[in-house]
């Protein structure tokens, strides 16, 4: 399958329409980066939290150990230490919490930065190339083997704007109904342009 048309205007518009799609994609993914590095910045606070509790807990449990040595008083006298690591542990938990929220918003506002308008310029460039490419591809099986431009010329009949047909030389409409093959052969080459092909180096045409 052809994936670029003949003739160099519409191939200039195609191959256009292909490295815009390609640069909206990357910039929008650099787009999705930065936001995501920025976001992950305010993630900083909890893991200075997080350090906080952590280094607290472990403080107060070296203490706590130190004063169960104590002789005789040594339980009760490890018993602040053992609630003031236990808040410094609920502290870290906080701050791990907060990381974790901020990872995931981050994520996904990289995620619907990406998918939100690639996905909305491919809707519509996607369709474009696809049509093309199964209107071109059956012109072209028009064309080979036993060419059958009828049915080319009766497809610019239907669907040609007005001022290309009025463009053709005089008569050509009556030539069509006659099966004249020049007539046959000008139809269908206004369809083969409109797709951006050229006609085949030898296009017999089968008068009817």
């Amino acid at each position: 399958m052809r994936p670029y048309a003949q003739h160099p205007v519409l191939r200039t518009r195609q191959l256009a329409a292909d490295l815009g799609m390609l640069a909206w994609v990357v910039l929008w993914v650099v787009v999705a980066r930065a936001v995501h590095g920025a976001v992950l910045v305010l993630a900083e606070p909890g893991r200075a939290v997080e350090d906080l509790g952590r280094s607290l807990s472990d403080q107060m449990s070296s203490a706590s150990g130190v004063a169960e040595d104590v002789p005789l008083v040594g339980d009760e006298l490890a018993v602040p230490f053992d609630a003031l690591g236990e808040a410094g542990g609920a502290v870290g938990g906080a701050g791990q919490t907060t990381q974790d929220a901020v990872t995931t918003l981050a994520f996904w506002l990289a995620v619907v930065l990406v998918v939100l308008p690639v996905g909305w310029l491919l809707l519509r460039w996607l369709p474009w190339r696809l049509a093309w490419a199964r209107e071109a591809g059956a012109a072209r099986r028009l064309l080979t083997g036993a060419p059958d431009v009828e049915l080319l010329a009766a497809r610019a009949v239907a669907t040609a704007p007005l001022p290309q047909l009025a463009a053709l030389p005089p008569g050509t409409g009556a030539g069509w109904r006659a099966g004249d093959p020049e007539a046959v052969r000008a139809l269908a080459g206004l369809e083969l342009r409109r797709l951006g092909l050229r006609p085949a180096p030898e296009e017999p045409v089968s008068p009817t």
